[in-house]
């Protein structure tokens, strides 16, 4: 093959002919890596054969590294298998993964020989790792806790999958341009995805609408609507410097060539052909479709129970499979294999899910299937926001899931039942804790509350919001099931959020500590405040912070335009758009501080503290004021970073589509970072932890993990202001009630925009919102005002702080060094052992299993209601299908698909934005 290479437009002489072409599927050595990557260039050919630039290079070294997660994949389930432990089935509507090569060579610690080897063919390692494109299955901090769930699972050698959808859009890509906002298509599919693994014999069956039909037995079946296939793709998701390599498994949704008639088509009526295949294709398109309408609302509805129903029957037959002696699983053994964590309340339809497999195809009696769901199922609540408690409409519900609805509705009996029989003092406020709002305006099911009802455990992320569940938002349930409810404070991991995208400060790490186990036990950065006064790891600790910020000083500039100063204070937040996060109060703080560099003299200027402030994220499409917010960063943006008197000491940028690998870029080169939440509204947070890890210094509120990020790092290392969690409901009532008196700064900064320095635009609707008493979109629900003062007095301490470089670096080492309890696998240890019951099992042949008694089963119906008929077993041959389809690798020559009869059962895996 003839490689022709350019670097930036002009060729680059190519040693790469001197390499052979071979297949070294599980190389060590950079040029039997470096074969390896030209045999996939030739014989997993994507593209002409003449050309081998950076993406084609990106392409075949991906494939190349795949080669050896496929053999450890496989390992890894042929193990599960034997050992036939408890696993964990982990359900999201979001997987926010970002780059995979990257971190996949990092786990798998051959970092240095991929980059020896793409030498060898005439390309960087960096050059090429650019090539890729975020997997667009996430928007923001759900999605990516997931992600950073599904590496700790894997390096801490547990059992468990993660379950999404293989959305072929995303959520959206964002442009900015004058008009503000603006949504395209993400396109990481447009090509295909080296990651992915399509399993072919992994395909469930999920119906929609129908009826329900009463058997001659009193059983009950769905039956009619429309059937669609659920065919499996799986991601490999490899542990850290482990051999343990999990999956997430994606669904995409399918119309079989039946379902195709070809009389309509010949005779011209193409679409109606081909409907059920257009129909489809809607339900992976895009992460939170549109709900505006009624379908949008049925496409939401359709996408949350496709995900829930191919994931539980798959789960159902890989349990299946593993049978005893006698051909036969008791599915009491169910809750002592399963465990099924809901994240959020995306997955609810899990419950009624479950119950209608296990009574309509396995012929359980609903006592039997009520105390396996309610020993299998738990809830992770990441909200306390009323918008972001899913509602669902029952009229919907009942149209689109005949037999769900009913089964929602024998739990909402029966509790109600249990109640009044055990717990009377809760049965005026029965209308409040029930599954089902009757309200004849707007009948809906509370999705939380099945939750609750359902689960054996309920945990919140933060100490802070968990303690919010349990005294306000559950309380009543509290009552009833005092050890129903857990906190699991988020963490991230070290491996991408520190060792991979920072590696000078890693390095520096490493040095000091005398050992690089940090990665893996975060604790240990405990290490570092011995040496925070050390003028030695000062000064590296600021050259490595440098570097990272004149690599952020490149990427602005290359995606903006922007010319920023590596020497001002990068000042940054990231994360969705939303009023609650209050990019508001940032930007108006920005507003004020522009005015009074305006009104200073040359000379006064030059005594104030250089800042460059960047915001980013994403506003959900119909989210008008969030676009508005979007629209004025840019706005002011646009006026002070071409105002020569301030410039210099001044700029606002705003970061367009704002990702994973955008993160990896903005968090190592940040110095301060906002997390200004309202108090009490946001659930964690994790960016907060990731920029702590970095040595940024945190601006913000009691909020979330904020409250024990500063317990951890130390109070003189954290900028505190505003108020409290319980203060904000008297602040909010003494607005309604005209107490609120306006600091004149914020009036100031408010008229300021009004007087159109920032342009024609209309702000007066998002300034609106700031004032009044009360009223929709009125009232400053977020207390953006009230805190906006001690917010402004703050930024003045960040200011003086930044110019003592000493006292600064010290607090940015502190910062670091206080991060540890932060890791997603100190999390996800928590989780395993306290909620799921599973541990660690690779060399061992036996583990000793236990039930799942965190919080006991929701609540026992026995005494309350007379079982029904038990349903008679229904034959199904579709979970008879083997769960998986090994990758087995012919080192000599190519490879291959086999199935592997020994190794059945390898299968694999926010909130609404309104």
């Amino acid at each position: 093959m003839e490689t022709t290479i350019k670097v930036n437009g002009a060729a680059k002489s190519n040693t790469s002919d001197k390499i052979a072409i071979a297949a070294h599927p599980l190389a060590e050595d950079p040029t039997d890596i470096a074969s390896n990557i030209k045999y996939h260039a030739h014989y997993s050919p994507h593209f002409s054969p003449v050309k081998f630039e950076p993406e084609q290079a990106y392409y075949a070294a991906a494939e190349s590294v795949r080669d050896r997660l496929i053999q450890q994949w496989n390992e890894t389930y042929l193990h599960y298998h034997k050992v036939d432990p408890k696993q964990t089935y982990y359900l999201s509507m979001e997987f926010l993964q970002g780059r995979a090569l990257t971190n996949a060579i990092g786990n798998l610690d051959i970092q240095a020989a991929y980059s020896s080897a793409l030498n060898k063919l005439g390309h960087e390692l960096e050059e090429i790792t650019e090539q890729e494109k975020d997997m667009a299955l996430g928007n923001g901090g759900l999605g990516r806790l997931a992600s950073c769930f599904l590496d700790s699972m894997a390096t801490l050698n547990l059992p468990a999958w993660g379950y999404g959808l293989r959305y072929r859009y995303g959520l959206f890509k964002q442009r900015i341009s004058k008009a503000g906002q603006e949504e395209l298509a993400e396109d990481w599919l447009e090509k295909f995805s080296p990651w992915e693994v399509v399993r072919h014999d992994v395909v469930f069956p999920v119906r929609f609408f129908g009826h329900v039909e009463v058997l001659p037995t009193g059983s009950r079946k769905w039956v009619g609507g429309e059937v669609l296939q659920a065919l499996a793709y799986d991601v490999p998701i490899p542990g850290y410097k482990t051999k343990n390599t999990n999956s997430l498994r994606l669904w995409e949704a399918k119309a079989s060539a039946q379902d195709f008639n070809l009389f309509q088509f010949n005779d011209g009526q193409y679409l109606s052909a081909a409907e059920l295949h257009a129909r489809a294709a809607q339900i992976c398109a895009v992460l939170y479709p549109g709900d505006a309408t009624e379908e949008g609302k049925l496409l939401r509805l359709k996408q949350q129970f496709f995900l829930c129903s191919a994931s539980l029957q798959d789960i159902i037959s890989r349990f299946k499979e593993r049978k005893d002696g006698t051909g036969v699983r008791d599915w009491s053994e169910f809750p002592t294999k399963v465990a099924v964590q809901l994240n959020d309340t995306h997955p609810t339809l899990a419950i009624p899910e479950l119950m209608r497999l296990l009574m309509d195809e396995e012929g359980l009696g609903w006592d039997e299937a009520w105390d396996v769901t309610s020993k299998t199922i738990a809830y992770t609540n990441h909200t306390v926001l009323p918008e972001a408690l899913e509602k669902w409409s029952q009229a919907v519900m009942s149209k689109l899931l005949p037999r769900h609805m009913e089964i929602i509705e024998e739990i909402d009996k029966r509790f109600i039942a249990m109640i009044k029989s055990t717990s009377p003092d809760l049965e005026s406020k029965l209308s409040d804790i029930r599954i089902l709002d009757h309200n004849p305006n707007k009948p809906v099911v509370r999705m939380a509350n099945l939750c609750v009802v359902s689960g054996h455990t309920v945990n919140g992320v933060a100490q802070l919001h968990s303690d919010i569940l349990k005294a306000e938002l559950f309380a009543d349930y509290v009552s009833i099931w005092p050890t129903k409810f857990q906190n699991k404070t988020n963490g991230i991991t070290p491996r991408r959020w520190l060792k991979f995208c920072s590696p000078e400060l890693s390095v520096i790490i490493t040095k000091w500590l005398k050992t690089d186990k940090w990665v893996t036990n975060l604790d240990l950065l405990v290490g570092l405040r011995e040496f925070a006064d050390n003028p030695e790891l000062q000064a590296e600790w600021d050259s490595a912070k440098m570097a990272n910020k004149q690599r952020l000083v490149q990427y602005i500039g290359r995606v903006t335009g922007e010319t920023i100063d590596p020497n001002s204070l990068f000042d940054i937040q990231v994360k969705r758009i939303h009023e609650y996060k209050r990019q508001l109060l940032n930007i108006l703080g920005a507003v004020y501080r522009y005015k009074k560099l305006k009104e200073m003299n040359p000379e006064e200027r030059k005594t104030t503290t250089p800042r460059t402030i960047m915001i980013g994220g994403k506003a959900f499409a119909t989210y008008t004021n969030a676009k508005r917010i979007v629209k004025l960063v840019n706005d002011v943006g646009a006026v002070v970073n071409t105002d020569p008197e301030v410039n210099e000491y001044l700029k606002v940028v705003f970061v367009p589509n704002y990702n994973v690998s955008v993160a990896e870029v903005l968090i190592p080169g940040s110095e301060l970072s906002q997390h200004i939440s309202t108090a009490g509204m946001e659930a964690s947070g994790t960016s907060n932890m990731k920029f702590a890890l970095n040595g940024c210094l945190i601006i913000g509120t009691l909020d979330g993990a904020n409250v024990e990020i500063r317990e951890e790092i130390g109070e003189d290392n954290f900028f505190l202001f505003g108020a409290t969690a319980d203060q904000v409901p008297k602040l909010r009532k003494d607005r309604e009630n005209g107490l609120f008196k306006p600091d004149p700064r914020f009036e100031e900064a408010k008229q300021f925009i009004r007087s159109k320095a920032f342009g024609n635009y209309d702000y007066e609707p998002l300034l609106d919102s700031l004032e009044g008493n009360s009223g929709y979109g009125r009232g400053d629900y977020f207390l953006v005002g009230h805190d906006f003062p001690t917010y402004i007095d703050t930024q003045a301490k960040v200011d003086e702080a930044y110019k003592d470089r000493k006292r600064w670096i010290k607090m940015s080492i502190l910062s670091t060094a206080g991060s540890g309890k932060f890791s997603s696998d100190r999390t996800i240890s928590q989780y395993a052992k306290e909620i799921w019951n599973i541990e660690e099992d690779r060399n061992s042949s036996s583990r000793v299993q236990g039930n799942q008694d965190d919080g006991g089963p929701a609540f026992n119906f026995d005494e309350y209601h007379e079982a029904p008929n038990k349903n008679e077993m229904q034959e199904d041959g579709s979970n008879s299908i083997k769960a998986n389809m090994l990758i087995c690798i012919d080192r000599e020559k190519e490879y291959r698909l086999l199935k592997e009869p020994a190794a059945a059962s390898c299968g694999r895996r926010g909130s609404s934005e309104v």
